[in-house]
């Protein structure tokens, strides 16, 4: 029912479908400013989708920095969420990075914070804003 695949980056027709699903739910939903969902480092980071029942419907990505592993941009289009989408999706990046034995973080918005929490991170530090919208630094525990 849900599926993840790795996508490559010369593939446009993935990447625009990835680059939709975003779209809709942080510059549509969330009124993110387009400058800022779309970055520099789109070629060099590791990006997914996420299919329900062969429907793309979520994405996320992953790339190194100096601080490790930093997971970003997960987005599960709003009719899909709560149906194990963003789970199956964070367990695929996690299986990928965790061998990588590097520390793995993200910035999640206040109302992602339970997934990654139940996917073994902890929340670091204070509330911030982002795209003005606030989040947590989370850290991924080893076990």
């Amino acid at each position: 029912m849900i599926r993840v695949i790795k996508i490559d980056v010369n593939n446009k027709c993935d990447v625009e479908t990835a680059f939709s699903i975003r779209k809709k739910v942080f510059v549509q939903e969330q009124k993110v400013d387009p400058q800022l969902e779309y970055d520099e480092h789109e070629n060099e980071a590791t990006h997914y989708l996420a299919f329900y029942n062969d429907v793309p419907v979520g994405t996320a990505r992953w790339r190194k920095t100096p601080n490790g592993i930093k997971l970003e941009r997960f987005a599960v289009l709003p009719e899909y969420r709560n149906k194990g989408v963003g789970d199956t999706l964070l367990q695929k990046v996690l299986e990928d990075v965790i061998p990588l034995n590097l520390t793995i973080y993200l910035h999640s918005q206040l109302r992602a914070c339970s997934l990654y929490r139940r996917n073994g991170f902890a929340q670091e530090g204070e509330i911030f804003k982002e795209a003005g919208i606030e989040h947590y630094k989370m850290k991924f525990v080893r076990k």
